[in-house]
């Protein structure tokens, strides 16, 4: 297994070219962010009840920095979204470290209506905690989402929403947050109603990152889980980030089951075909579905390949030029397991693969991975 300082060294390396893009190009934080901020801080002190979404994936990395300038903020809930893209071995120990941090933690996927259903009545459980404890004589009670960018706050606000208003019978058109992929979505702050008894409204808010991040793997981190935006850096760049994550976990022996899985789409193919005459759209249907690399057949063989490439290696990882030779092979592999065709040139043949695997890595395809570490103080309760 290689040595954390050569993954360190690696990571550092991706986050260095991303800040010497970023002085090239606009950044990250643009005068809409800077306008949000001001928005935000000036509700934030108004408000009952702050969510902080942080990513799964980066419990650390994740961090709201707004709400360093007000630690007179009473206790608030730190949401761990993206559970199922996490490393579910280390989600207690996050649990236990926020509660240590005198936060009420809470982990959710936004995508699974019983995991979002959980949090809507440990939202409420808190309300009612909260008025009792306060004496609180509103009857309405507002709840802040604020996050960094991507993390799901938006998604959340929507799935809440629609399940408190199923949970009070209240009749009325929906809302909907603007919900994508890519970061910066959300421009203004929004208002959800997601309870009655007493009227409970999330503020939806626009994704905020520090205008000047220092820290080179941050930069790593929040690139490779898409909060800050694509584009800054070459996809290869990202995807050998990704690999060499892969390589130093031991997530790609689960895949011994895969290796020297070729034949299996050819079979399939022919299996497809044979006895029957297709339409040209029909050939054409079939041919964009294989090289959809979504699908399970390729994804298999994604991970088959990688199993291979990773099991035939003889070089030592723990030496970082042998690392570099290692992500270079499977990249070379990869090109074949994602069907890319030839003739497209180094560059695109790069590009398409390097989007491909992070697409694989982003939707948990390729394994579950925690990228920051515990804090080794906080390993246990105090």
């Amino acid at each position: 297994m290689a040595t954390a300082s050569t993954a360190s060294r690696i990571t550092r390396k991706i986050g260095i070219a991303v800040k010497k893009a970023v002085s090239r190009k606009k950044g990250w934080y643009d005068l809409h962010m800077a306008a949000a901020s001001g928005a935000i801080a000036q509700r934030l002190p108004l408000v009952d009840l702050v969510a902080e979404i942080r990513d799964a994936r980066i419990p650390l990395s994740s961090e709201y920095e707004l709400l360093r300038d007000f630690p007179a903020l009473s206790k608030r809930i730190v949401v761990m979204n993206k559970i199922d893209l996490a490393d579910q071995t280390q989600v207690k120990g996050w649990m236990r470290y926020f509660e240590q941090q005198n936060c009420i933690p809470y982990g959710v996927n936004s995508h699974n209506k019983d995991s979002v259903k959980g949090l809507l009545n440990f939202i409420q459980a808190q309300v009612r905690g909260l008025c009792k404890a306060n004496h609180h004589a509103s009857e309405t009670i507002t709840i802040m989402l604020v996050g960094i960018p991507n993390v799901g706050k938006s998604a959340l606000a929507n799935s809440l929403h629609q399940m408190g208003r199923i949970s009070a019978a209240e009749k009325g058109r929906l809302k909907h947050a603007t919900v994508s992929p890519q970061p910066g979505e959300t421009k203004d702050i929004s208002s959800f109603k997601i309870g009655s008894h007493p009227n409970i409204y999330l503020l939806d808010t626009p994704g905020i990152l520090p205008c000047m991040i220092h820290d080179a793997e941050l930069c790593s981190k929040l690139v490779l889980t898409g909060a800050i935006r694509d584009g800054l850096i070459e996809q290869k760049e990202l995807a050998r980030y990704f690999l060499a994550i892969l390589n130093l976990s031991d997530q790609y022996k689960k895949w011994a089951k895969f290796s020297a899985n070729e034949d299996r789409l050819l079979s399939f193919i022919e299996h497809k075909e044979e006895g029957s005459i297709s339409s040209k759209l029909e050939m054409r249907q079939k041919k964009q579905h294989m090289m959809d690399h979504t699908q399970d057949l390729i994804v298999n063989d994604v991970r088959g390949t990688i199993f291979d490439t990773i099991s035939c290696f003889d070089g030592d990882i723990e030496l970082e030029e042998d690392m570099i030779k290692l992500m270079e092979a499977e990249l070379v592999a990869l090109r074949d397991a994602f069907r890319v065709p030839q003739g497209l040139g180094e560059y695109v043949f790069n590009r398409v693969v390097g989007v491909k695997l992070l697409d694989l890595y982003r939707s948990g395809r390729l394994g579950h991975y925690t990228l920051d570490t515990l804090p080794l103080t906080l390993h246990h309760p105090l």
